[in-house]
């Protein structure tokens, strides 16, 4: 399974959301990056990503965006062959 990275903050509610998604398609392991605890971390995240907002997730080298754009990948399904794809 191809390795899952996700920017979140504690009391993010699409964090969580996009975590329990992840988690329902089978990812054991997501490494979190807490940008609130870290402001360098943000900084790096929003010069990776153009955006400022969490989540932003990168599944192996891919940038999703956040919890939405998550969803309709799902949806869409090409999540699980994303995630498979390493």
């Amino acid at each position: 399974m191809a390795p899952v990275k996700m920017y979140t903050t504690l009391v993010c509610p699409f964090c969580v959301r996009a975590k329990m998604l992840l988690k329902q398609r089978g990812v054991a392991q997501i490494e979190e990056i807490r940008v609130d605890l870290n402001p360098a971390e943000r900084e790096a995240m929003m010069s990776r990503t153009g955006r400022r907002t969490v989540p932003q997730i990168f599944i192996g080298n891919t940038h999703v965006g956040g919890c939405d754009d998550l969803v309709a990948l799902d949806q869409r399904g090409g999540l699980l062959p994303l995630l498979q794809a390493a």
